[in-house]
């Protein structure tokens, strides 16, 4: 039997939609000045500031680690629209402190606030759990992935422009659209959650949360291979305007184009065929569809690059990732009940957060130790690491999807 669900209106997805594309949109206006702002701040080189740039990921996901579970609970017992509204308030917040920085201290205070109240993406998708039947989760999860596309092809498009007039500029312009977006909220978001529970401080931690939620088979075996893939996937917000900088001498506007260029291809897929392809695929094969085209992407960018013009190739290539997501989102909101998806969501960001305070620690200084000096020069290193680890991601989907087939033929010789 379907869980029955009260009419929700369609404006408030709309506005979902345009809350996670507003906040895409100040963080891709950051992208491409970012690397300038740390070489600004400290003094160091291209390659030094890439591994600083990879503690301050570590900041902000150390405090977002901490801070989801206890965001998901509070989610789960007051409501959506109160959490929602704290974390954009101090996105906004965020982005002014950093572009006020004097010193690469101030950097790391500013992320980590910011990480201690980053509810966004995982509060948006609470909310399209809460308003979704199961048939159309993966389209609407899509659709969040739409809105991350078409916040990239704004964000580094504008920031590329104002970075041009200086760099602190793109971090005001990030502050405004980010004081924008938490005065829409305050207007014009309702609250989604129709059944509140209790909150319960042993499953709000990381801890406890992954714990309660891994106890449903399939969300421990998706979330075994969604922290390979986002660990996977950090090597390229950051570390790719470092690669593209020095590998091909590209200024905050050449970059910013590249990125704007990820998020029309990514608009492309998630917007449009993910629809047609997630019911011809199934979740599981969607998953290793993307994550094959991703690894593939990841190889031409370290290898396959003689000029930055390949780089746009490996992009459309690599967009197909897009599926990977919403594929993995909707097989495990599947598998939880009503009253625990922001448990879950909470859960699914303590992973997200684990990979980010790793990720890029690890991806900006396999990048520094194949730049520096001294050994071999290889400014692809931190993609062909990536690429591994997609492989590696693979292996729990293409297990489900050979027993799944198995299952298929012996159901079919039964009949037969």
């Amino acid at each position: 039997m379907s869980e029955s669900r009260p009419e929700v209106p369609r404006s408030t997805f709309i506005f979902i939609f345009i809350n996670v594309l507003m906040s895409m949109v100040g963080f891709g206006i950051i992208m491409p000045v970012m690397p300038d702002l740390l070489v600004e701040v400290t003094g160091k080189s291209l390659s030094e500031a890439a591994s600083l740039g990879g503690w301050i990921y570590f900041s902000y996901a150390l405090a977002q680690f901490v801070m989801s579970p206890i965001l998901g609970g509070l989610s789960d017992r007051f409501g959506r629209r109160p959490v929602l509204l704290v974390s954009l308030l101090m996105y906004a917040f965020d982005f002014l402190l950093l572009a006020l920085a004097p010193t690469y201290a101030w950097l790391i205070i500013a992320r980590t606030l910011s990480g201690a109240s980053a509810a966004i993406h995982s509060t948006a998708n609470a909310v399209i759990a809460d308003i979704s039947p199961p048939e159309k989760r993966s389209a609407n999860f899509g659709l969040m992935g739409a809105a991350f596309g078409i916040g990239f092809i704004i964000g580094p498009a504008i920031g590329g422009l104002v970075g041009e007039l200086g760099t602190r500029a793109p971090f005001f312009a990030a502050a405004a659209v980010g004081a924008a977006n938490f005065i829409f909220g305050l207007i014009a978001f309702p609250e989604t959650l129709q059944k509140k529970r209790p909150f319960d401080w042993r499953r709000a931690n990381p801890v406890g949360s992954l714990l309660s939620v891994s106890r449903y088979g399939i969300v421990l075996v998706v979330l075994t291979a969604f922290f390979l893939m986002q660990f996977a996937h950090h090597s390229l917000p950051s570390v790719f305007p470092y690669f593209a900088k020095l590998k091909f001498g590209w200024s905050p506007a050449e970059v910013g184009y590249a990125l704007t260029f990820v998020g029309v291809t990514a608009a492309i897929v998630q917007g449009g065929l993910i629809r047609k392809l997630m019911p011809l695929l199934g979740e599981p094969r969607a998953v290793l569809l993307g994550a094959a085209t991703m690894t593939i992407s990841f190889l031409g960018y370290a290898f396959f690059s003689p000029s930055g013009l390949y780089i746009y190739v490996w992009i459309a290539v690599g967009a197909l990732g897009g599926l990977m997501m919403p594929a993995m989102q909707s097989l495990m909101s599947s598998a939880v009940p009503q009253d625990g998806q922001g448990e879950l969501q909470g859960a699914v960001s303590s992973v997200m957060s684990l990979t980010m305070m790793f990720g890029p620690v690890v991806m900006t200084n396999t990048f520094t130790r194949f730049t520096d000096a001294e050994g071999l020069y290889l400014p692809g290193a931190p993609l062909v690491l990536s690429a591994v680890l997609l492989l590696l991601s693979m292996i729990p989907f293409a297990i489900i999807v050979r027993k799944t087939g198995a299952k298929r033929q012996a159901s079919e010789g039964a009949e037969a």
